[in-house]
């Protein structure tokens, strides 16, 4: 069962998501709060799977809280849902921590798949989204990449999965998952298909 706190403003927006979200039999809401201090404290309180995060809201906002969020929680994965793809805001909420980034007009059926991809290492980005990150996203060279990171992006480009990739480096899957957020960082990609591509342009010669 997939555990999800739901962070919106909007009281209509929560409810609709509960909706939408219980109707299917592996999805759970455990909480909701209404501004970014509300949502720590449920998090910490329900220690569900997945966030999703509004980012625009009083008190505290989605960018603060999902820093907040990773921080006192490593093992929770934020997926910001808003109405926003400028990149500015895209960035910011990136470099927050979060692991996801969809729009509030997007398909139902896709929100859904895309919170059942985070648990299994997926990073759910909208295509204009997507676009937004590849167009602005400062690109890093090859040499800025740690050995260890360099490595593990490498079986990426591969198509293995972090369990895979652990196994073969003798790591744990965490510290898989904690080489792929900086050298994504590092790189300016936000999801393992474009870690892919930059591999196969960049390091697929050395």
């Amino acid at each position: 069962m997939i555990r999800v706190v739901l962070v919106d403003d909007h009281k209509i927006v929560r409810a609709g998501l509960v909706s939408l979200l219980e109707a299917h039999e592996d999805i759970t809401v455990v909480g909701t709060a209404q501004d970014g201090t509300e949502a720590l404290d449920v998090v910490s309180a329900t220690l569900p799977d997945v966030v999703l995060m509004d980012l625009s809201m009083p008190k505290t906002d989605g960018v603060s809280a999902t820093r907040a969020i990773v921080a006192a929680h490593p093992d929770v994965q934020v997926v910001v849902l808003t109405s926003f793809a400028d990149a500015e805001r895209v960035h910011d909420a990136l470099d927050a921590g979060a692991v996801g980034y969809l729009l509030k007009d997007t398909d139902p059926d896709d929100l859904v798949a895309g919170i059942r991809s985070v648990v299994t290492g997926g990073a759910p980005l909208d295509p204009r989204v997507a676009r937004t990150v590849l167009t602005h996203r400062p690109r890093a060279q090859a040499t800025e990449l740690t050995g260890r990171e360099t490595e593990v992006l490498r079986l990426v480009g591969q198509g293995l999965a972090n369990k895979q990739i652990a196994r073969i480096l003798g790591i744990s899957e965490r510290t898989v998952k904690a080489h792929l957020t900086n050298a994504f960082g590092r790189i300016g990609v936000a999801d393992r298909t474009s870690a892919a591509l930059w591999v196969q342009r960049n390091l697929a010669e050395e």
